[in-house]
């Protein structure tokens, strides 16, 4: 069976009635079997560092490695306004009325502050090589220890909106995705979450479109695909098709640079796999969000530890534009 046919068209390698034993002078139970094979494209990259560390993001095909994004990690919405561009070193601020602009949605999904620990204002900003911000993932709902413990529970989990550019003005944003994330107890320590796509009628009136729990000590798969979503409910209820993306997520406390994988079919243009990447890197961050209050976050995660360096410009040699090929 030659399988290198179906990566250009799809192809048909079985199609008939097969015999379950293999005897001829007998009569056998038949089994009617066909196997089909379709071409599954898709782009592939990864992170040059930790997303904390805001690293560029390459594009990987076969052995050549291309820069084609690079981040920039804030822990601290005050500081974050200071964004700086990773090609012509150019500084663009994040509009001030960044907040007042988008207050509606922002409050809608944040409820009233709450009082104590708590891990908060996160944001990753998503840059393509000309400088210009594509997407971003911004923490809209604190993670907060549930009472009486030191993790963050399944009734009041944290959450991250995926956020694309709105228009022609920097300082207008438009929700894509909405992302939860708790510390799952249970016999296996785990990270669950759940994403779901926004919709017109606001950021609580999303579809769910992928579900699920990794192990923190082991990690795993962030994984957006119908076709191996457990939860039958919600795969009928999903507006996607077979596979969308997958992200590579470490176990606690170990050096994460997520490989993130999505289906040409779901990419236009470079802004669409912007998008994914702001949620591989939302989604890498809430594995540290829902590290356990009793132990101390990394100097790159607390915005009272970061310096005034982090807000310094970051020059980078590199001055190409690339763009994604289209499939």
């Amino acid at each position: 069976m030659d399988l290198s046919v179906s990566q250009k068209r799809p192809s048909v390698f079985q199609n008939g009635w097969m015999k379950l034993v293999n005897e001829t002078d007998k009569p056998t139970a038949k089994l009617h079997l066909t196997v089909r094979a379709e071409p599954d494209p898709r782009f592939v990259f990864q992170f040059g560092g930790e997303p904390e560390c805001s690293p560029v993001v390459f594009q990987i095909q076969g052995n050549v490695r291309q820069p084609m994004f690079s981040c920039k990690f804030s822990a601290d919405r005050s500081r974050s306004r200071l964004l700086c561009l990773p090609v012509n070193c150019e500084t663009r601020p994040l509009p001030p009325d960044f907040t007042n602009k988008n207050r509606g949605w922002m409050r809608t999904l944040s409820g009233e502050e709450r009082q104590g620990r708590e891990r908060k204002v996160w944001m990753i900003m998503i840059y393509d090589l000309s400088g210009s911000p594509v997407a971003a993932a911004s923490m809209i709902t604190p993670f907060v220890p549930s009472p009486g413990s030191d993790r963050v529970s399944r009734s009041n989990p944290g959450a991250w909106l995926i956020l694309s550019p709105h228009g022609f003005s920097f300082s207008s944003w438009k929700p894509w995705g909405r992302l939860e994330a708790w510390r799952e107890r249970g016999p296996v320590d785990g990270l669950g979450h759940k994403f779901e796509l926004v919709t017109e009628n606001g950021p609580n009136n999303g579809f769910p479109i992928a579900e699920g729990t990794m192990s923190v000590k082991k990690g795993g798969q962030f994984c957006i695909d119908r076709r191996v979503s457990r939860d039958s409910t919600l795969s009928l209820r999903s507006p996607v098709k077979g596979f969308v993306m997958g992200s590579t997520v470490e176990g606690e406390g170990k050096v994460s640079e997520p490989v993130v994988q999505i289906g040409m079919q779901h990419v236009t243009c470079m802004a669409d796999a912007a998008l994914f990447i702001a949620l591989s890197a939302a989604i890498d961050l809430s594995m540290d969000a829902c590290q356990l209050f009793s132990r101390k976050l990394r100097k790159e995660l607390c915005h009272d530890e970061q310096d005034s360096s982090s807000l310094n410009l970051i020059k980078n040699p590199i001055s190409l534009q690339i763009s994604l090929p289209l499939p």
